[in-house]
């Protein structure tokens, strides 16, 4: 599936719902709302992002607990998921979608390029965290980066999973 395609996807399954969606980016550096925003009538249902490529702004404007910054680093699941949950609460969205991770050219946080975690957190507690261990160069990396979180979002929306590398922190 294209880019624009997931885009145009999750935009009619957040019409169809009446819901909207925040996007907290690091890795992806804007891309994601780049892709939204590409969509016609985007704003029906996307209400803006933040991109958070310095791990200080994770805490800050998104919430992100600063123990866990300091101890695990920016490339973490866990940090994935609070971003999600505090670009939503911040923006006052039903969704909140969020990508961390490592681009490369160098490995960061101990973590190696191409790790990547992408994360939803929706109404009723939904939290989902997918960990994605992607090869290719630094866009390759984002891009793929971008559409795994739009397909994330897009099975939360839609009632289906990607079972296979998706790791549940917490509950529907």
């Amino acid at each position: 599936m294209s880019l624009s395609s997931s885009a145009a996807g999750v935009l009619a399954l957040l019409g169809e719902r009446g819901e909207t969606l925040a996007v907290a980016e690091s890795l992806t550096g804007g891309l994601v709302a780049a892709e939204l925003t590409s969509v016609p009538g985007a704003s029906k249902s996307f209400l803006g992002s933040v991109t958070a490529y310095a791990t200080g702004l994770k805490r800050d404007l998104l919430g992100v607990d600063g123990a866990l910054l300091a101890e695990c680093g920016a490339v973490h699941p866990e940090v994935a998921a609070q971003m999600a949950a505090g670009v939503r609460a911040r923006m006052e969205a039903a969704w909140g979608i969020a990508t961390t991770g490592v681009a490369g050219p160098d490995p960061q946080d101990g973590q190696p390029v191409g790790t990547v975690f992408v994360a939803v957190a929706g109404p009723r507690g939904t939290r989902k965290v997918a960990r994605l261990r992607l090869n290719g160069d630094r866009s390759e990396i984002r891009r793929e980066s971008v559409r795994s979180v739009l397909e994330l979002l897009a099975g939360e929306l839609s009632g289906k999973e990607r079972a296979q590398d998706t790791e549940q922190n917490g509950g529907n």
